[in-house]
């Protein structure tokens, strides 16, 4: 009876947790996307009425080049992005995992970025990169850097690119520290007796051991650069000239002022189905490679 009575009591408890939670979801999350996916059928302009248009919206959404354009930058920023971060917190996470005197504290330090909100570091680097920076550049004669690169259209997406990584690469760190520490300290003394040391025992006994650890970095990643909002918001608001114009600030933009709420839900929900698109790729490719291990 006892145990019927204490089953009875945690199904109880799991679902007075669980069933608040799901309701939340559901409003919050769930909801919208279904009704952004119908206003993708009408030509509603964010207030007042609408009228059904079917797939108006999506054929136009392929013949518009401005939208075509954010697609390229978009995805321009996210490979380069995903690459530099996973490559600089791989390094950062092996010199933090290693035999190091105040490693913790170099820990907490590196995650600081992590914690600090998109648009204040945005801001911060904004006044970097307009006002520091060109005086550096001047003082050292180094023309690249005498001009702000927020004004420059083939240098912008450079700028977002360094601030998203700075703060991305925090916490990246910190789930690859997390992979290398479940790495036995059996493997690396089974391989140095082997004479595997150095970059042969992180090609072939490090690595090959972290992959779902560097799945995950890939595929959170991609999907926090495909993402960009905050640094552009701050740094470029889409400038100059469009250039740095990301899909989420493209939709907020056009569809929250622009009058444009009904087509740039079906730029939002196409946009939606690609980062799917994307994550269920790279966690096949991954997943593949872990069997091949």
């Amino acid at each position: 009876m006892k145990t019927s009575r204490g089953a009875q009591e945690r199904k109880r408890t799991f679902l007075m947790i669980t069933i608040p939670v799901l309701v939340l979801f559901f409003c919050f999350n769930t909801l919208p996307l279904i009704k952004g996916f119908i206003y993708s059928f009408t030509n509603f302009k964010g207030y007042g009425s609408y009228e059904w248009v079917g797939l108006r919206n999506y054929v136009d959404l392929f013949q518009d080049s401005r939208v075509g354009k954010s697609y390229l930058f978009t995805f321009k920023y996210a490979l380069v992005g995903t690459i530099i971060t996973n490559v600089i917190s791989l390094v950062l996470a092996l010199g933090l995992n290693s035999k190091i005197k105040g490693k913790s504290v170099l820990r907490g330090i590196y995650f600081i970025p992590n914690v600090l909100g998109g648009l204040v570091i945005g801001y911060i680097f904004s006044f970097i990169f307009t006002y520091v920076l060109p005086v550096l550049g001047q003082k050292m004669g180094i023309e690249a850097l005498s001009s702000s690169m927020l004004s420059s259209t083939g240098k912008a997406w450079i700028a977002i690119v360094i601030v998203g990584c700075w703060q991305a690469i925090a916490m990246n760190t910190i789930i690859y520290i997390s992979g290398l520490q479940t790495v036995p300290e059996d493997v690396y003394e089974a391989g140095s007796i082997d004479g595997v040391t150095g970059w042969k025992q992180f090609k072939y006994l490090t690595f090959p051991l972290i992959i779902p650890f560097f799945g995950i970095n890939m595929v959170l990643c991609m999907k926090n650069f495909l993402m960009v909002f905050d640094q552009i918001m701050a740094l470029t608001k889409g400038g100059p000239s469009q250039s740095t114009e990301s899909i989420s600030y493209l939709i907020y933009q056009n569809g929250m002022s622009g009058g444009q709420f009904g087509f740039q839900s079906a730029n939002a929900f196409v946009f939606f189905v690609v980062i799917v698109a994307v994550s269920v790729l790279q966690m096949t490719v991954t997943n593949k490679k872990e069997e091949q291990l």
